[in-house]
């Protein structure tokens, strides 16, 4: 199937596309990777009136930090981001979770604002968001705007970005030096995406957890920090019986829906299993760096 006919702009900068999108009054779709976009034009379940190509604007690519945060152009690609040695350095949580995500040929034109625009729950960017805290800075005609995870993601593919809005820049407060880290989860195939999935941080000793972060990923219509889950780890440290119980209180959390592809009652029992999982290796890794 093709798509049907659509208007085509390649602006060169964020005014330009903004001022397309003001043109076409919620009628125009951006265009990133592609990799989302492209098969709902061909099985027509998107019809825009255009598509504004935001790949011909150079200011939205780059990887850099900044007052303690490593900060990503929207359309940085998310190749870039898996061979990027501040990422490494400063993300690692975010560069394992990148070598999750699809094929390489999906990588290769995937961008970081795309993914988390598309708002798929399954998806690893949207769980690392969320489980660092991380910001998105959205700008319209009228100006510029911060969006925490809890704001931008409102339901399955659905976030609060008005149509004339667009990303221009995701920022991760940089992790810890010696943060233990870890991304879990289970898909039938490589490179599909996960049935659930666990985003973990440990900041600490090995035994005493001075800060815990987990986020799921296919586990809910949003991805979900687990700060009931993340208190007993705060509280009672990293022992086995910690990690256990944290594992439990996340499957008690979550609430996800059953489709084609597992039940509820199976996601929540992959949620305890990967989150104990996710644990355990994070706490493995806590002051390797």
């Amino acid at each position: 199937m093709k798509p049907v006919a659509f208007a085509y702009h390649a602006p060169a900068t964020v005014e330009d596309a903004l001022a397309l999108l003001t043109r076409y009054g919620g009628e125009a779709k951006l265009l990133a990777g592609g990799q989302s976009l492209m098969p709902l034009l061909n099985f027509r379940l998107s019809r825009p009136a255009a598509l504004v190509d935001l790949n011909a604007i150079p200011s939205l690519a780059y990887i850099r930090e900044k007052d303690g945060e490593v900060r990503f152009g929207a359309m940085t690609r998310q190749r870039t981001i898996e061979f990027s040695p501040l990422v490494r350095q400063r993300l690692p949580l975010l560069t394992e979770a990148t070598a999750l995500v699809g094929h390489l040929p999906i990588r290769t034109r995937g961008t970081i604002g795309g993914s988390l625009a598309h708002a798929d729950p399954s998806a690893e960017y949207p769980a690392v968001l969320a489980a660092l805290d991380g910001t998105v800075v959205v700008r319209s005609p009228r100006g510029e705007r911060a969006l925490q995870p809890s704001e931008l993601f409102q339901s399955y593919l659905t976030t609060c970005l008005g149509p004339d809005e667009i990303i221009v820049e995701v920022r991760l407060p940089a992790m810890a030096a010696g943060a233990g880290f870890a991304f879990e989860e289970f898909s039938r195939r490589h490179g599909d995406f996960a049935i659930v999935g666990i985003a973990t941080m440990l900041v600490g000793d090995g035994q005493h957890c001075a800060t815990a972060r987990l986020a799921t990923a296919g586990a809910g219509p949003v991805p979900m920090r687990l700060r009931r889950a993340e208190e007993i780890l705060e509280r009672d440290g990293l022992s086995e019986a910690a990690v256990e119980a944290a594992a439990r209180r996340a499957a008690e959390l979550v609430e996800p829906d059953s489709d084609i592809h597992a039940s509820a009652a199976y996601r929540r029992n992959l949620t305890r299993v990967l989150t104990g999982r996710a644990l355990r290796r994070a706490k493995a890794r806590m002051g390797d760096r």
